[in-house]
Order: structure tokens, then sequence, then C-alpha cells
């Protein structure tokens, strides 16, 4: 009973902040909605939205710029945290160890309004750090921020450095459940610390990896729209329009807020799949799965 009771808190605010506004988006969605009007006066149009965001010109464009975003931070965001902390597991010197814990993890807690600032200072074609080193080198100066061809890159660094520190604290708490009498037990038999890594320390975190990666998946086609839309300007969109971004000018600045809930409801049931497809591939290669 008191198990259930800790959960009923959990409980309310999935029902409350996830649930309800999950079924009015749906609601809304299949309807012409007129907030003059309500849902249930709204005229009921189906899968009009639906159908209207497929077919529209941009929707390979977002689809393209979304997934390239998003296996970037498949491939080097989700790998980075555990390098980190297998790094971090390996330092002997506690203060330094705490050190690096702290300077790393402390981008967390920065506002994405202020890293989007630094980062738009860093990359200024007047007065920027990066373009200053490349003067220094003879080389000519570049406006990163109007060239379509660096965003993928630029928007996946940022946001490395901005998670690594934070996220790399869930693989250090697994590394700290790792049984030491394995290592022993390997050094006995002449593994060195590459092998030691390789045939203990992952292993022993192979489980909090596959988990970490279906919740990645899950969030496939959420970019984080937030801080692209506080980055992008129309000489990028080419490719930082991402599926948020393009709802938040259709659904919120342009009042269409049907058309918005569809996308937002189709990339909720995209997302869906995918992590359905990948616990089935998780439990058919690996003994975790989410379910």
């Amino acid at each position: 009973m008191p198990f259930y009771i800790m959960f009923l808190p959990v409980l309310i605010y999935y029902v409350v902040f996830r649930y309800i506004p999950l079924i009015y988006s749906l609601i809304i969605s299949l309807v012409k909605y007129q907030p003059a009007k309500g849902i249930l006066g709204s005229k009921f149009v189906g899968l009009e939205y639906y159908l209207q965001f497929i077919k529209s010109t941009f929707f390979v464009r977002l689809i393209r710029n979304t997934l390239a975003i998003n296996f970037l931070q498949l491939t080097l965001g989700f790998v980075a945290p555990i390098i980190l902390a297998l790094l971090l597991n390996e330092v002997g010197r506690a203060k330094f160890k705490k050190m690096v814990q702290t300077v790393t993890y402390l981008p967390n807690f920065i506002s994405s309004v202020v890293v989007v600032s630094m980062v738009v200072t860093f990359l200024s074609p007047s007065t920027g750090l990066i373009n200053n080193i490349l003067q220094a080198f003879g080389l000519e100066k570049v406006n990163f921020l109007t060239e379509p061809g660096y965003f993928w890159m630029i928007f996946t660094l940022m946001t490395m450095w901005q998670t690594t520190g934070y996220t790399a604290i869930i693989y250090l708490a697994s590394l700290t459940g790792i049984n030491s009498e394995l290592y022993e037990a390997a050094r006995i038999d002449g593994a060195g610390r590459w092998k030691q890594l390789w045939y203990v320390t992952l292993p022993g975190i192979s489980s909090t990896i596959v988990l970490m990666f279906l919740m990645k998946v899950g969030r496939v086609l959420d970019v984080g729209y937030d801080t692209i839309v506080l980055m992008y300007n129309p000489s990028i969109y080419s490719t930082s329009d991402v599926i948020g971004t393009y709802v938040y000018r259709r659904g919120i600045l342009n009042g269409e807020y049907s058309f918005g809930s569809a996308v937002g409801f189709f990339q909720s049931i995209i997302g869906l799949a995918l992590v359905i497809l990948a616990n089935k591939m998780a439990k058919k290669y690996s003994e975790t799965s989410l379910w």
C-alpha cells in the first residue's frame, strides 16, 4: 500500500499534464477548431490536416532535417556521455574527478537563451572567437549562422556541450553497481585496462545503455524546437527547419491550432512506433527492454 501512495503523485501528474492534453490534442486535430465555438461546436474534418501535412511541399525537408539532427545526436551525442563516464571512472584523484564532473555538469543548468547567445557571440563574423582564430591562421572569416551547411553540426555540438555532463551521471551511477570482484578476477586472468573495459565495464552498464537508447529513440522526431527557434533564420531554413519549428509557425504564430495538433499527434505516433520497434529489437538481441 505505501508504494501505491508514493506512486499516486506521479500518476496524477501524467493523467493531468500528459494524458488529458493528449486526448484534447487528438480531438482538436480532427476538427476545424475555432475557440469561439469550442471543441464540440467546431466542424469535424477527420484526417484532413494529417493529409495536408503529408502532402505539404515542406514535408520531405522537415523529416530530413529532423532525422539528420537526431542521427547526429544518436551517434555523437549519445556516445559522448558514455565515453565521459568511462574516462571519469578511470580517474584516481578524487578532487580532480569531482572538479571535472562539476565543470561538465554545470552547462545543463544554463538557460537555452544564454547558451544560444554564447554560440552567436562565439560564431560572430566580426568579433567572434572562432573567426578570430581562423583569421589568425590566415583563413577567411565565415558567417556560420547564415550558412545552411553548418547548422546541423553547430546545433549538435551545442547540445552535446549542454547535456553530456548531466547524462554521464547516469552512467557513473551504473558503474558503481559493478562488482569489484569482477575486475579482480579479470586482473588475475591477465586482463589489462582495455580488456577490463571491454569485458567487464561495458557489459556491466549495457542494460543502462540499452534503456537510454530506447528512450532516445522515442524522441527521435523531437529535436527541441525552442532552442532552434532562437538560432535559425530564413537564410538557413533549408537545414534548420524541423517539425517542431514548423508547428510553432503554423500552429502558434498563424493560429492554425488544428493543423498544429495534427502534426504534433503525428509526431507522437511515429515516436511510439519507433519505441515499439526498438524495444522488440532490444528483446531479441539483448536481455534488456522497456517491457
